[in-house]
């Protein structure tokens, strides 16, 4: 069954909310993390993302069958930087394969040698159609409203 993300711990696996970022970086992709943090760290805010997402899994498919797919988390956190750095799946692939940060952001630790396929990727980060992404927008703009009034 696809699951919001992996509920265990690999051995090294640091917890995303925990996950530090070069403060001096000028680079979008450390930025868009730290949202996606932000995401993560927030209940309420977490469960309406993914209520979203949850749309975007086809009703064809068996939630209960079959080989075990990416979770909500890594299609979100794949789909926004593909969107976010105007790639193509190659370059996502690679950045999913060997982006230090990225890698942790998506779950993985020091030892875990998991290597993303192109049409895993493919199949998965294409899910997240105009419409579904609108959707998430709307809800992360009116969590930053609320964020900004609170200071």
């Amino acid at each position: 069954m696809r699951q919001p993300f992996e509920p265990q711990k690999q051995l090294g696996e640091v917890d995303i909310s925990a996950i530090r970022f070069n403060e001096r970086s000028r680079d979008d992709i450390p930025r868009l993390l730290r949202g996606l943090q932000h995401i993560y760290i927030t209940p309420e805010l977490q469960k309406a993302v993914f209520q979203i997402l949850e749309q975007a899994i086809p009703e064809s498919v068996n939630r209960n069958n079959g080989r075990p797919g990416m979770d909500l988390w890594r299609v979100l956190v794949l789909g926004t930087l593909r969107l976010c750095i105007n790639c193509d799946y190659d370059r996502l692939l690679e950045l999913a394969n060997e982006h230090g940060t990225l890698r942790q952001m998506l779950g993985h630790g020091p030892y875990d040698e998991h290597i993303y396929r192109l049409q895993t990727v493919c199949d998965n980060v294409s899910l997240l159609t105009p419409e579904i992404l609108d959707q998430i927008n709307q809800v992360v703009v009116n969590a930053g409203h609320q964020l900004v009034k609170k200071r």
